[in-house]
């Protein structure tokens, strides 16, 4: 697997611009869901990321695309769409991070801190920030269109390509489990 990795002692005063082209086996967060659910991602995870010093902070900027093969969540026909997301994460030395505040405290919590992430060492792996990007823009129910029809009910026709005879009278289910219950007197 390859590591998108920045070395925090070289990076200085002037922005570093990294760019990745990366199939999705060098991402182990997005290969697991691929298996998992209806969504594959059908090329290689690209990005421009860049990196300056901020103070103490490095202050990650990038933006990440990734072509999505995905099943209708309505009509369940396959269609294809694109993750474009941009972001921005500062972040902090571990044990600088620890220190400004003790664990009994109450925090109120500023648009710094819900962008921050933490490191340690002389490294930052940026796989996890760049998997986390690409898994929040992939759809939980995703649609091929928003106005699509989905499947009838009963019969399960596709109603975005064709007409079916049922009834379009609403049904209530409510007590159908009861429709055919007899009661014998004895």
């Amino acid at each position: 697997m390859v590591h998108v990795k920045l070395i925090v002692d070289q990076i200085k005063d002037t922005p570093v611009a990294i760019h990745f082209d990366k199939p999705v086996a060098d991402f182990p967060l997005l290969s697991g869901m691929q298996n998992d659910t209806g969504c594959r991602i059908s090329g290689n995870i690209q990005g421009d990321i860049t990196v300056t010093r901020e103070f103490d902070n490095i202050r990650v900027t990038g933006r990440v695309t990734a072509p999505l093969a995905l099943s209708c969540s309505r009509c369940l026909a396959d269609f294809t769409s694109f993750v474009d997301t941009s972001f921005t994460i500062f972040f902090r030395k571990a044990n600088a991070a620890a220190t400004s505040a003790s664990a009994e405290d109450e925090l109120e919590l500023g648009e710094m801190d819900l962008l921050s992430s933490t490191y340690s060492g002389d490294e930052i792996d940026l796989i996890h920030e760049i998997e986390e990007q690409v898994a929040m823009e992939i759809p939980l129910k995703p649609l091929c269109d928003d106005a699509c029809k989905g499947l009838c009910h009963q019969c399960g026709t596709d109603l975005n390509t064709s007409n079916c005879s049922c009834s379009k009278e609403p049904v209530s289910l409510k007590f159908g489990a009861l429709k055919d219950f007899k009661v014998t007197r004895k």
